[in-house]
């Protein structure tokens, strides 16, 4: 059965919200990331070419393939600065890609494409690595916010890695007991251990570390960090929220950072004075 996939016309530059704080590079994240190289890895035909089509539109080079065992081969040979990989592909499904170049070490930001409305393949795929997803039927506007906002935070965090415009200025460290995040250089320490986090990961932690002992719900986590509201997509803040926990979290099931509120949504715990 074809997934219908609403067309929009191809738009002349990336479209939707920005979640992003303001930062000194931000320019600079602008441009690089408006001239990105994108993989989209789809096996259906008229949905690839509608994608292509549209990130082209945009401004993005952009190489397309039909299954899992070609976007690793494309990986291997040139990294992209982001994927759209489809769940469900022949040779290699898009889980086992995300998986596979997790473990390579590559955090490329991934954006997964599914037809299945099940809550355990859109957690699961997150679980392994995705930082965001799009059920079907989507339109292309949406997909251009999605891919816009991913590229702004992934270039945001290399311009501060590699000491960037701006980088050693800006806002002062945030420090919660042992935790540790420095806004300009988009780092994040917990008893002096540099972690590694992805550039939603930062600023997930980001936004609750700056509003200590304030309540979120994941509706609010979501137009706040994603930059989107569309209902249904929940559970992407839950999961985010549980990998920030192993990363940061002593004993991630007994967190003292990011804390549950029951009934109403997550919080960042007061500082300790």
């Amino acid at each position: 059965m074809a997934t219908t996939v609403p067309s929009a016309p191809a738009l002349p530059g990336p479209a939707g919200p920005s979640a992003l704080p303001s930062h000194p590079g931000r320019s600079q994240a602008v441009a690089a990331a408006a001239a990105a190289h994108i993989l989209v890895a789809e096996d259906q035909a008229d949905i690839r070419d509608l994608i292509v089509l549209n990130l082209q539109g945009a401004g993005y080079e952009v190489h397309a393939v039909a299954d899992g065992a070609a976007a690793l081969a494309s990986q291997a040979e040139r990294a992209s600065d982001l994927l759209v990989l489809d769940l469900m592909m022949p040779a290699l499904d898009g889980l086992e890609v995300c998986k596979a170049l997790r473990a390579r070490g590559r955090a490329t930001p991934i954006l997964m494409l599914t037809a299945k409305a099940t809550e355990l393949d859109r957690v699961l795929g997150l679980e392994l690595g995705a930082d965001d997803y799009l059920t079907k039927p989507f339109s292309m506007a949406e997909l251009l916010a999605r891919v816009k906002a991913l590229l702004r935070r992934a270039e945001l965090l290399r311009v501060a890695q590699q000491g960037g415009a701006g980088a050693a200025a800006g806002a002062a460290p945030i420090v919660n007991g042992e935790l540790e995040i420095h806004p300009a250089r988009r780092e994040v320490r917990v008893a002096g251990r540099v972690l590694e986090l992805t550039a939603l990961e930062f600023d997930l932690l980001l936004h609750f570390a700056s509003h200590p002992g304030r309540v979120f719900s994941r509706a609010q986590l979501l137009d706040a960090v994603w930059g989107y509201s569309h209902e249904g997509y929940e559970h992407t803040v839950t999961t985010h929220i549980n990998r920030v926990r192993a990363k940061v979290e002593a004993d991630p099931m007994r967190p003292k950072f990011v804390l549950t509120v029951r009934g109403a949504g997550y919080k960042m715990r007061d500082a300790p004075r």
